[in-house]
């Protein structure tokens, strides 16, 4: 079965340019012109993946991302921003976008990215459950790659789908940094021409839900001028 792509535009030449090159690689395309029809489309259709802009009339792409990440939704999400500003980068990771790109972008680059993220929600969703699977633990989080959860203390922690990439790569190798780079290029799953601070918010979003006291981290640690890696 095709895999669908929501476009959430309000622009309506870059919304024709999008649909024209998601069709040409296979995508079924669902489109919306603001953010609350996005937020419903979204909601009511499950789509693979979202293309969401940021400037949207009637709600923001800020938060109809953080809308649907309230609610549980896993579906990735690219964010789309005319903006060069760092902050405003940082805000829509911090929201639950899996990803930014920045207008003007090379339709090339985001194909890849469109690609990358469909296929490791696709290879998620193949995987049959199984009892007994072996568990990625350290202190009281558990990662379970099989089933797809963590939980801490026994209670289920929602993470979004980069997150668990992220936890999975970290616990498999418990005490062995990685540095932000190759984070990127292993949990991302394309050469990132971004910066390493994608790395950085989607760590700190991670201790805020995983650790007792997300200022003084027991369970993911820096090592100052290399990277990240769990204890052991």
């Amino acid at each position: 079965m095709g895999k669908t792509v929501l476009i959430v535009e309000d622009e309506k030449a870059i919304v024709e340019i999008l649909k024209f090159n998601l069709q040409r690689e296979g995508y079924s395309v669902l489109e919306a012109l603001d953010g609350e029809a996005g937020l419903e489309l979204a909601q009511a259709e499950d789509p693979d993946l979202i293309l969401l802009d940021v400037m949207l009339p009637r709600m923001n792409g800020f938060d109809v991302c953080r809308t649907l990440r309230e609610g549980g939704c896993a579906i990735p999400i690219i964010m789309l921003t005319a903006r060069e500003e760092e902050s405003d980068k940082v805000f829509g990771l911090e929201a639950g976008a899996d990803d930014y790109i920045t207008k003007p972008f090379s339709m090339r680059e985001l194909l890849a990215r469109v690609k990358a993220n469909i296929r490791r929600r696709s290879l998620d969703a193949a995987q049959p459950a199984q009892p007994g699977s072996q568990l990625l633990k350290v202190g009281d989080v558990a990662v379970d790659p099989v089933s797809m959860t963590v939980t801490k203390g026994g209670a289920p922690v929602d993470v979004t789908q980069k997150e668990f990439d992220l936890l999975v790569r970290l616990f498999s190798a418990p005490g062995k940094v990685c540095t932000r780079e190759e984070l990127l290029e292993k949990v991302w799953n394309y050469a990132y021409f971004g910066d390493t601070r994608t790395v950085d918010v989607a760590v700190r979003r991670l201790r805020e839900k995983i650790e007792d006291d997300p200022g003084n981290p027991k369970i993911i640690l820096t090592r100052r001028g290399a990277g990240y890696y769990c204890g052991e």
